[in-house]
């Protein structure tokens, strides 16, 4: 073996090192995430390549912490609101969906943290798809001082029929505090 490649190989095995340990994320109960969601929130939904729409969210949380139940109001796909109710059982997490227009969704997750983003992962369908679906909480952290002032969610799915290695983008939803800058949602 040449002394070229004798020294890309220690090279590659740092990196891979470097790029293991940056990407870990941690498997975490409902409980760790629940408290910090809750509350009354503002923003825009928006799916890909569609003009983003005004909503206000209410995130609630069970007094065990074992239930989230978060409320994204009408106007941010449907005409009536949406929920999303999140149970830890067991090892998973149980998430029932509703918008009143198309059938419930029942699907099992798996939550995990890292570096103080969340992401909720589990196997299932969309848009009749098999996909596997990442719902994914970013911490927006304040200007002027180092605090939580939101959310980005973001709700992906690596579609499972497709060739491509890379999650793409369903929808969108900003969670801020509300603030005289947010307006609420309008019809």
């Amino acid at each position: 073996m040449s002394a070229k490649y004798r020294s890309i190989i220690p090279l590659t095995a740092i990196l891979l090192l470097m790029h293991s340990t940056a990407s870990y994320a941690g498997k975490v109960t409902l409980d760790i995430f629940c408290s910090q969601l809750a509350g009354e929130w503002q923003g825009n939904a928006a799916n890909p390549n569609t003009v983003a729409k005004k909503v206000s969210t209410s995130v609630m949380c069970s007094a065990d912490q074992r239930n989230l139940y978060i409320s994204v109001s009408r106007g941010s796909r449907f005409s009536n609101s949406e929920t999303w109710w999140f149970r830890q059982q067991e090892d998973h997490i149980l998430l029932l969906y509703a918008n009143g227009v198309t059938d419930d969704i029942s699907q099992q997750l798996t939550l995990y943290e890292q570096a103080g983003s969340y992401s909720f992962l589990g196997k299932g369908e969309i848009n009749q798809r098999p996909a596997l679906v990442q719902l994914q909480f970013d911490p927006v952290i304040g200007d002027a001082e180092p605090t939580i002032k939101g959310w980005q969610w973001q709700q992906n799915a690596h579609y499972l029929d497709d060739d491509s290695d890379q999650y793409q983008v369903i929808r969108a939803i900003s969670l801020l505090k509300s603030s005289a800058e947010v307006a609420p949602p309008t019809d």
